[in-house]
């Protein structure tokens, strides 16, 4: 069942109930009034059905992303130094209560949260390092050294010659083959 309110109908009668039910982006009203159902009008038609639907805000509303999504390598790193920074601090956190504790677990933990700081550091950098290459290699245009921009050109170069192979075959096709010294 969807959501009841009720309204005053505009010639003085009965209030009518109305049910709402989400669907497919926008909500459709059925209306009972004097216990009979009627459908509401059709969508093409009346503007008083748009004010209607607009009245029920839908509840979720898709928003344009203000910035770009992370590249699958960056992404991937970062999950991944994400993770191993989550375990190095739970690490650190057991670490620390052994030691108030006095359990013989605290220096395996104390040695293991060391090597794990490391580990941790190392996945931050590689997120560092991943997220540069990208950009040297796919992105960033405007760095002297972007090998982007070499790779652009070529392409740009090899769609040239193509487009040039192209209108040559036309010219020659629209000639009627003249001066063609081969069937290639």
């Amino acid at each position: 069942m969807g959501t009841a309110e009720r309204r005053e109908t505009t010639d003085g009668g009965p209030p009518a109930q109305a049910e709402t039910r989400a669907g497919a982006g926008a909500a459709t009203a059925v209306t009972e009034r004097r216990g009979e159902r009627a459908q509401a009008p059709d969508r093409d038609n009346s503007a008083e059905e748009r004010q209607e639907r607009a009245r029920y805000r839908t509840l979720w509303v898709e928003e344009p992303a203000d910035r770009r999504r992370l590249p699958d390598p960056v992404r991937t790193s970062a999950v991944r130094a994400v993770i191993i920074i989550a375990v190095t601090l739970i690490q650190a956190m057991v670490a620390f209560l052994s030691t108030l504790a006095g359990s013989w677990l605290a220096f395996p933990m104390v040695l293991s949260s060391v090597v794990s700081t490391v580990v941790a550091t190392w996945g931050a950098l590689d997120v560092w390092v991943t997220r540069q290459v990208w950009n040297q290699r796919n992105g960033v245009v405007s760095m002297p050294s972007s090998t982007a921009r070499a790779l652009r050109r070529e392409r740009r170069k090899a769609r040239r010659q193509e487009r040039a192979r192209d209108r040559a075959k036309e010219r020659i096709r629209r000639q009627g083959g003249a001066g063609q010294l081969s069937h290639s």
